[in-house]
């Protein structure tokens, strides 16, 4: 039927997190028919610029691509939030000047991934992790922003992580920022409803789940 390449960070690189449970690509596989392939090219760690060098190993067979990023690149800005400043000002100025750089990573690759021409699904970053602070949460907010907006403008469908991994439990013990098995099945079974149930050549973008 298809191979599906996941893409991006340990948000679908989440095996060193389950602690001997099933990862996402794992479960990915159990869920879908023999007639899928489910290759996992995502690597812990990586930023959005990161998968454009991910691409370079795209099987020659691939017919949908799964990428989360942006993770990454908003945990850099953590100390931004988290340091005090002088002002409000200027931490809101270093704030957009992460937000700007990350804009031009994804949109970079946004742009490798349109050249490949395959059936594409993007993720935004959840934001439901334990011990996250308010102000994170915000400024999470406008890392997916940048997500929403190449999705709808490019008609992607996207799978709001935001709505699929709201539980304390969907995190692993491990490290909270990561997939636990739970999270992970939830993940797995939103891919599965895209790959399966959208129409990939729909004139708009829809949002899953």
């Amino acid at each position: 039927m298809g191979h599906v390449v996941l893409l991006g960070d340990s948000i679908l690189d989440n095996a060193a997190y389950v602690n001997g449970g099933d990862s996402i690509a794992s479960q990915l596989r159990a869920r879908l028919s023999r007639e899928w392939q489910v290759t996992l090219l995502a690597q812990d760690g990586a930023v959005a610029e990161g998968v454009v060098r991910q691409l370079l190993r795209l099987p020659e067979d691939a017919t949908h691509l799964v990428i989360s990023a942006g993770g990454n690149d908003a945990l850099e800005s953590t100390p931004i939030i988290n340091s005090p400043t002088p002002d409000s000002e200027s931490c809101l100025t270093e704030l957009l000047e992460a937000v700007t750089e990350f804009s031009r990573s994804y949109s970079a690759m946004v742009t490798a991934l349109r050249q490949r021409q395959l059936h594409t699904v993007l993720c935004t970053i959840y934001d439901s992790v334990p011990g996250l602070r308010p102000l994170e949460c915000m400024a999470l907010s406008l890392f997916n922003d940048i997500i929403v907006r190449q999705a709808t403008t490019f008609r992607y469908p996207l799978i709001d992580l935001r709505r699929v991994c709201t539980e304390t439990k969907d995190y692993s013990s491990v490290s909270p920022i990561e997939p636990s098995e739970v999270g992970g099945g939830k993940i797995a079974r939103a891919i599965q409803s895209v790959i399966i149930g959208y129409d990939f050549n729909a004139s708009y973008s829809a949002v899953f789940p």
